[in-house]
Formats: structure tokens, sequence, C-alpha cells
């Protein structure tokens, strides 16, 4: 068992990461903002001693003490996974929306546990494709962990300020601990486009996780004239990403200064639509199911990128789930909240 700080917890892929992590017998304290999000939290464990699940409030991550407290813990900490960042459309400034929290976020923590929290060996921490894409590529391009996206601080726009967020965060990390040299090391999970269950304790599906509102589209009706258009083409399932974390905390010699690209493929709105038409027949009426609807969330053209997940499954054993085991997880979760 290790005592594990998570930050974020009741987050969409956090709230898996803590699942796995009770599941496979370690001690967790997560941050949340409010006692009343640590309340969910607890009802969904309701047989979880407070010495396995505690929580640490931390309403303002942006704060570059936002986390001072949260890493102080008696028994101490051994390990930190931080998935704590913003992921939202809804910005009107990038930088006080997505780049401050994260790059705030990320280097906070990593300061409070070099300052407060020296029995902290390794440090896990929630990145994206974001920060490895380069849409100047050329299409027949493959991405691994070695690539890095170029963008600058004069190209962060409203358009492009969460990938300049991710990029910036993970790259603060990565200098962090090569200045400062902590008692820590490092690895950064870094996926697409997560899809899967929703256990994050939604009250509404007005509130469902950016990722998912393609899926609670496909399934209310909102998309039966045009399937949302498919964006990146590379996804992965939340418990397989979940899981990621997980390993690289608990293989932390093999893990240790890596990144992972956790990706279990290419995928497109039109096939998640399909597979909610063969699996769901009594939603059809509310999935786009003519030519004309289905175009925009067509599958990538042929030679669209490449991917190589090979350090994920050799060095984390990551086996990855398929899109259609994934997408009817999803559906029935969807289902089962209100509103």
């Amino acid at each position: 068992m290790t005592r594990i700080l998570l930050t974020g917890g009741s987050g969409f892929i956090a709230a898996h990461v803590l699942d796995t992590l009770l599941k496979r017998g370690h001690s967790v304290v997560t941050t949340v903002r409010s006692e009343e999000k640590a309340q969910k939290i607890r009802e969904a464990h309701p047989n979880i001693s407070k010495d396995k699940l505690d929580f640490a409030i931390v309403e303002d991550i942006a704060k570059l003490d936002a986390f001072d407290k949260a890493v102080i813990s008696d028994p101490p900490f051994e390990t930190v996974i931080h998935t704590a960042s913003p992921f939202h459309y809804r910005v009107t400034d990038p930088r006080k929306d997505l780049l401050d929290p994260a790059i705030n976020g990320t280097v906070g923590i990593l300061k409070a546990i070099k300052r407060s929290a020296p029995t902290v060996k390794h440090v896990v921490i929630t990145s994206s494709f974001a920060s490895i894409i380069d849409p100047a590529k050329p299409a027949s391009y493959i991405f691994s962990e070695a690539d890095w996206n170029p963008i600058t601080d004069a190209e962060v726009n409203l358009a492009t300020g969460y990938r300049a967020s991710k990029t910036f965060a993970e790259k603060a990390a990565w200098d962090f601990i090569e200045k400062e040299k902590p008692n820590f090391t490092l690895s950064a999970i870094n996926p697409p486009v997560v899809l899967g269950p929703v256990v994050h304790y939604l009250s509404t599906l007005a509130s469902i996780n950016t990722s998912n509102e393609r899926v609670r589209d496909l399934i209310t009706g909102a998309a039966k004239n045009s399937c949302p258009p498919t964006g990146a083409y590379f996804w992965v399932d939340v418990r397989d990403v979940a899981l990621a974390h997980v390993l690289a905390a608990e293989k932390q010699a093999e893990a240790a200064g890596q990144r992972f690209f956790i990706t279990a493929g290419k995928f497109s709105n039109r096939q998640v639509a399909e597979i909610i038409v063969e699996e769901f027949p009594e939603l059809k009426e509310k999935v786009p199911t003519t030519e004309e609807a289905l175009k925009p969330g067509d599958f990538p053209p042929e030679g669209w990128f490449g991917y190589n997940n090979e350090k994920s499954k050799e060095v984390l054993g990551l086996a990855y789930r398929g899109l259609r085991e994934s997408v009817v997880d999803t559906v029935k979760s969807l289902l089962d909240v209100k509103g």
C-alpha cells in the first residue's frame, strides 16, 4: 500500500484514477474545490474508511501556493498524481482561463512537494496529446512521446489556448525537474480524446466533461441533423488512462523520466453514432443516420498521421479497450444521469 495524493479528484479522469487506486489497495487523499464535492465522493464510496480515502480542499489551483497545505500528510505521502487542470471551450481569456491555472497548478504543486513533502519519491502528471501534436507535420508522420507541440507564446489565442496550456504546463514540469533537481522523479501521461463511462458524480448532462459531449449530443438528439466534427482522430478509454496513471505511480523505476502517449488508435464520431444505433436501437430516432448528417463526423482521410503507443504497452503493460466497449459503457453511464 502506498500513500498517494491525487489532485482534482472530482474530475472525469481523476474519478477513475481514484477508483483504480482504491481497488488496488492504496491510501488516497484527493483534493477537491469544496466540501460539497468531497461529500459526493464519500457517498460514492460508502464503505471506504477515512484512512483509505480522505480529502484536502484546494479552492483555486491557479494560485502558486494552492497546494502548500495539501501536500502535508500524516502518514506522509510517497507519491503524487496531479490531474487537476482546466479543459473546456467556454474561454474568454486563454491566459487567465487556461494557461495560468495549468502552469501555476503544475509548478505550484512541484514546488510545494519539494519544500514540504520530502517523502514523495515520484510524481505523475496528466498532460495531453495536445503537447505532442504538430499539425504542420506531413500526413504520413507517426507521432510518439518524442514529439513536442512547437507552439510559442506569441501564438496563444482562443483557438490555441488549450493546446498551449498543456504544452507549457508539461514543459514547465520537466524544466522544474532539470533545474531544481528535487528528491522525486516525474512521469507524464499524454492522452488524446478521452471517452468512456462517467463516474464523477454528474448532477445533469449539462455538466459533462468536454470529450464526452459528443456522445451526449448523439444520444439526446442535439446532433440529430449533423454529427459533430470529430476533430482529433486519436482516442482512448478513460479507464485505460486511469490505469496508466496508477501503473506509472506503481512502476516508479521504469516510469521515471518518461512521457507516455496513451492511445487506442483512431476513431470518428461517425463510428460512435453507428455503434450507438447498433447497440441501442431505442435511441435510433435521436442519432444522425442519413449520409448528409453523418458526413461531418467522417473517419480521417487515408494517411492522416500515425501513432506509436508501444512504450505504454512495454513499460506500463497497458492493453487497450476497443471503441465499441467504450461507447457502450459511456452511453449506459449517461443514460443513468438524470437531467
